[in-house]
């Protein structure tokens, strides 16, 4: 099953802002994985679960390919390529601050010596 809507980020963000759905991409990463095994770690229902999936689906991080009664769910990894991207705009102000930091920290280790 696939979506021809192109996402956007906000989809991509709130999907990946569920605890719950952040660990059904990391049990993902492993590889396609049906329903059942995805829901067994969880001490929630499968329905809440398949819930967690569509998300999931609509915002273009998962796949879905149905075996008879079965629906096997693989990790689409690519969406995520928005965090990244957003995130490493921010890197650069991390780093300043991390310097600014370090150079404090040396001059109050001279001064205590």
């Amino acid at each position: 099953m696939k979506q021809s809507r192109l996402v956007s980020p906000r989809d991509v963000f709130a999907a990946v802002g569920d605890a719950t759905r952040r660990r059904v991409l990391d049990l993902l990463m492993r590889g396609e994985l049906p329903v059942r095994q995805i829901a067994a770690p969880f001490a929630m229902t499968r329905p809440a679960i398949s819930q967690h999936l569509r998300i999931l689906l609509r915002a273009r991080l998962v796949e879905v390919r149905r075996e008879g009664r079965d629906r096997y769910y693989r990790l689409h990894a690519k969406p995520l390529r928005q965090i990244h991207d957003w995130v490493g705009h921010y890197e650069r102000f991390w780093r300043g601050k991390l310097t600014a930091l370090g150079k404090f920290l040396d001059e109050q280790a001279k001064k205590e010596t």
